[in-house]
C-alpha cells in the first residue's frame, strides 16, 4: 500500500470511531451499583444507611406499626388452628367448643357490679332509663368475661401445642445507660421506659410496672428516663430536675413515686416542699433545682427518644421492642415472657440446639 493508500485508510477509522477527530466526549464504562444503594443521582448512590440516618425513628415507628398488625393476625390464626383442632379431637363443632368453653366457663355478671358501673359511669348513659343502662351494663361485661376467658382458653392450648412465633419484631438500640434503675444490670430483660411525672397516663402505669417487678424478680430491670412533654406539661421538666437532684442524693425513686402521686403539686415550690417531706438535704436540693444542673440530661433523653420515634408518653422499650402508651399488665407480660424465651434458646446450629431437636 502506498502513502496515499494509508492516508485514506487511517482517516476512514478515524472517522468511523465515535467522536473521533469531532472533540466529542467518550462514553464512560457503567458503573457497578452500589447494592446498599436505594436510588442514584447519577453516577451517585442515595444509600440505605442514608435513609436510617434521615428517617430513623419514622421508620422504626412505623416498622413496629406493622409488626403488631401482622402479630394480631397471625395470633389470630394459630388461634383459630388450634380451636379447631381442639374441636376435632372432642369431635364437636367450633361453635360449640365455644358455647361449652367461653359462654358455659365465663363468670356471670352480678346486680352489684351491674350497679357499681352505672354509679361510676352514670353520665355515659344520658337520658336512658336505668333499667336500660342496667341491661347494656350486663351485655357489655358479660361479652367481656367470655373474651377473656376465650383468651385463656387459648393460652393454654397453645402452651400445650408448643407454639413457637417466628416473625422478628423490629427492634432499636435503646440504652439504660446511667438512667435511675430497678433491678440488677445482668437481666435478661430491660425495659427502658420514657416517661413524664405530669403525664396521667404515664402515673397510671406505675402499679403496672411494680406488679412486674414483684412477677419477674431478678429477671427484670426497669429504668427510667425523662421525656417531659413541655408543650402541654409546663412543670413536666423542672419535675424531672427535681427528680435528678433528689438522685443525687440517692432518693430518686422515692421522689418519682411521690411526684407521680402528686401531679398537682410539681410547681418549685412544690418540689422544694416535697424533698424536704422526704427528708434530703433542703440547701443541696434547692441549689441544685434552681442552678439548672441537670437540663441538659432530661433534653438529651428528650432528643433520644425522638429519634426513636416517641411522640408521646409514656413510651416503653423492652430489649429494643416498643411499646406504646400505658399498657395492660398482660401486653407486658406477653412481650417479657417471649424475650426470656428467646434469650433461653440456644442459639441455631449448636450443641444444645441439635440435643434439643
Amino acid at each position: 500500500m502506498n502513502a496515499v493508500a494509508r492516508a485514506v485508510a487511517i482517516a476512514g477509522v478515524l472517522a468511523w470511531a465515535p467522536g473521533a477527530m469531532a472533540g466529542k466526549p467518550q462514553p464512560r464504562p457503567p458503573q457497578a451499583t452500589p447494592p446498599e444503594a436505594v436510588a442514584l443521582i447519577g453516577d451517585a448512590p442515595v444509600t440505605a444507611a442514608e435513609l436510617e440516618e434521615m428517617g430513623g425513628g419514622r421508620l422504626f415507628a412505623l416498622r413496629t406499626q406493622e409488626y403488631n398488625l401482622t402479630r394480631q393476625i397471625l395470633d389470630d390464626a394459630i388461634a383459630k388452628r388450634l380451636l379447631e383442632k381442639e374441636a376435632a379431637a372432642r369431635e364437636i363443632s367450633v361453635d360449640e367448643l365455644s358455647r361449652v368453653e367461653f359462654e358455659g366457663k365465663a363468670a356471670p355478671v352480678t346486680e352489684a357490679e351491674q350497679r357499681t358501673f352505672y354509679e361510676a359511669n352514670k353520665a355515659r348513659f344520658g337520658s336512658a332509663a336505668e333499667a336500660d343502662a342496667l341491661k347494656q351494663i350486663e351485655s357489655g361485661l358479660r361479652q367481656q368475661r367470655i373474651r377473656e376467658r376465650r383468651a385463656e382458653f387459648v393460652a393454654g392450648l397453645r402452651s400445650k401445642a408448643e407454639v413457637k412465633v417466628l416473625l422478628v419484631p423490629p427492634r432499636a438500640p435503646v440504652g439504660a445507660g446511667d438512667a435511675p434503675s430497678r433491678g440488677p444490670s445482668g437481666a435478661p430483660v430491660t425495659i427502658v421506659e420514657f416517661s413524664d411525672f405530669q403525664c396521667p397516663y404515664c402515673s397510671q402505669v406505675t402499679g403496672t410496672l411494680k406488679r412486674l417487678q414483684d412477677r419477674y424478680g431478678d429477671k427484670i430491670r426497669l429504668a427510667f428516663r425523662d421525656f417531659p412533654l413541655s408543650q402541654i406539661h409546663g412543670d413536666a421538666a423542672k419535675a424531672a430536675e427535681a427528680a435528678a437532684c433528689a438522685n443525687d442524693q440517692g432518693k430518686f425513686w422515692e421522689m418519682h413515686d411521690r411526684l407521680f402521686a402528686n401531679q398537682q403539686a410539681l410547681q418549685v415550690e412544690a418540689l422544694k416542699k416535697s424533698a424536704a417531706d422526704l427528708g434530703l438535704d433542703a440547701a443541696v436540693f434547692d441549689e441544685c433545682l434552681d442552678s439548672g444542673k441537670h437540663t441538659q440530661e432530661w433534653q438529651q433523653d428528650l432528643a433520644e427518644g425522638a429519634r426513636y420515634g416517641i411522640t408521646g408518653t409514656p413510651a416503653f422499650f423492652v430489649n429494643g421492642r416498643l411499646l406504646v402508651g400505658a399498657q395492660p399488665f398482660e401486653g407486658f407480660v406477653q412481650v417479657i415472657d417471649e424475650e426470656l424465651q428467646r434469650v433461653a434458646a440456644p442459639p441455631p446450629g449448636t450443641k444444645a440446639d441439635s440435643k434439643k431437636k
